[in-house]
């Protein structure tokens, strides 16, 4: 078992910037790849970023490439997903997984997630 703790959201203005945490517990941390994903409201939960357990590789929704940025410290056994010139349309509710497959965007290839971490953005 894993267990995933996100951390860092809260609101912010359209143009703003907040660092998002998810904190990794349990089985060892580097047999997991991590990803961040988000769930508008009334919308489907899309795919943000992923990064392999050793941080050596990362792929982004093209939406937020060259804004968004996820980085990981594995002595802390924590990812983080940097938001920066945030728009109001990215107001979700933003979720960290982990799995146990190669680097994916899709959520079926996630075996954990934690319980999401809330963004909003004003206009």
């Amino acid at each position: 078992q894993v267990q995933l703790v996100e951390s860092g959201g809260g609101l912010v203005q359209a143009g703003g910037s907040l660092r998002l945490s998810c904190a990794a517990s349990g089985r060892t941390f580097g047999r997991y790849n991590m990803g961040w994903f988000r769930q508008a409201p009334g919308k489907e939960r899309d795919f943000v970023a992923a990064i392999t357990w050793n941080g050596a590789v990362t792929r982004y929704a093209d939406s937020v490439k060259g804004r968004f940025t996820i980085s990981s410290e594995y002595a802390k056994n924590t990812v983080y997903l940097q938001l920066n010139s945030l728009k109001a349309e990215e107001t979700a509710v933003y979720y960290c997984a982990a799995s146990g497959a190669a680097i994916s965007s899709r959520q079926s290839d996630y075996d954990y997630w934690g319980q999401g971490t809330q963004v909003s953005v004003s206009s």
